[in-house]
């Protein structure tokens, strides 16, 4: 998934886009449940949370906040087999494309 990223073609002005930026979040920690939001989710994987996704890991994890129980390798195997990614740095790049997105209100 990639963002269009010129703004010429773009229905919104790069002033409307400014302005929605201006309340996106701008420092801190954003929530793991808000990138991989449910949207993001089902449309991606067999699940419907990310929770659901975490939890049929091969690891102890049951949701996302234990996510850093489940081994490194273990995990990109898993994203390859239950999602559309090859890999966790694959599913990450494009959460973190929609997360923006939706902040932003664009289409992807």
């Amino acid at each position: 998934m990639t963002l269009q990223d010129d703004l010429s073609e773009r229905p919104e002005s790069a002033a409307e886009l400014r302005e929605r930026a201006a309340g996106a979040p701008r420092s801190g920690e954003i929530d793991v449940a808000d990138v991989f939001d449910d949207a993001f989710v089902s449309e991606h994987t067999e699940f419907g949370t990310f929770d659901e996704l975490v939890a049929a890991s091969p690891s102890p994890a049951e949701s996302a906040a234990e996510l850093e129980l489940v081994p490194d390798g273990a995990w990109d195997a898993f994203v390859a087999d239950h999602t559309d990614f090859d890999d966790e740095e694959a599913m990450v790049m494009a959460a973190r494309d929609h997360w923006v997105a939706t902040q932003l209100d664009i289409e992807e």
